[in-house]
């Protein structure tokens, strides 16, 4: 197909109305007395329709913003919609670790990437939110989106839980600038007094796979395509967000577990 004449014809095709309301505003006056005249509209023409886009071409822009506009809603209140429907699993899965205050009356989600440079940047605002305000409670949701080695320290982050020392863990993988290969890993694991042969077997485990693969799904069906993604209550911002920034969001959307 010849992609120029496909996108040719569909632009035509999105002006067709604009000709016919044209054609259908016809009226004739008499004196102070207006009277809708029905008129036969004709057939138009591809010729007569590409005369008048090219005479109107804002035709064009204006309906595909529309367009857009209309789909961008609709999008963003499917997502709302989700982000209501899915707080039992956001908040209270059992298997996403947890921090802060486990008995806080603010729930603060974050998915994040131990890879993403915006996920490191944004670890101490969340280190230093849990210090600063005892109402929180921070629960953590894996999504390695950066590949292979994102993955291993995810599993490994999770394994780490068995051992008691996931929130240490969790903090000295976000600040390291390691690899991420399984060396570099259970190196930053021996740091924060974790046991390396242990954590080595525990990652094995398949239900940490499911516990991603579980939390991809559930990013997915909330519109979270990216790292880090924070959710309070129905708020959801995606991307990087400092200390303000997660205040803010809490004010917003922080009334309840």
């Amino acid at each position: 197909m010849n992609h120029t004449y496909g996108w040719s014809r569909f632009s035509l095709a999105l002006s067709v109305l604009g000709v016919l309301i044209l054609f259908a505003s016809g009226c004739a006056t008499t004196g102070k007395e207006t009277k809708s005249v029905s008129v036969p509209l004709p057939e138009p023409s591809d010729a007569a329709i590409e005369r008048y886009i090219r005479a109107h071409p804002e035709v064009i822009e204006q309906s595909l913003q529309g367009l857009l506009a209309k789909r961008q809603t609709e999008l963003r209140d499917h997502h709302k919609a989700a982000l209501a429907t899915k707080q039992q699993e956001l908040v209270h899965d059992p298997a996403s670790p947890v921090s802060g205050n486990p008995k806080g009356e603010i729930t603060l989600v974050e998915f994040y990437d131990y890879r993403c440079g915006f996920c490191k940047k944004a670890a101490s605002a969340v280190t230093e939110l849990q210090k600063e305000d005892r109402r929180v409670r921070v629960v953590y949701k894996d999504l390695p989106i950066l590949g292979e080695p994102s993955e291993l320290a995810a599993k490994a982050a999770l394994a780490s839980q068995v051992q008691g020392k996931h929130q240490a863990f969790h903090e000295a993988l976000l600040a390291s600038n390691a690899d991420m290969s399984k060396d570099a890993i259970l190196k930053i694991a021996v740091k924060v007094g974790l046991d390396a042969k242990r954590l080595e077997a525990d990652m094995a485990n398949p239900k940490w796979q499911t516990v991603i693969d579980k939390n991809r799904a559930l990013a997915h069906e909330l519109g979270i395509s990216g790292t880090p993604g924070f959710i309070v209550g129905n708020e959801l911002v995606p991307g990087w967000l400092d200390l303000n920034g997660l205040k803010e969001l809490i004010a917003r959307g922080g009334h309840g577990k």
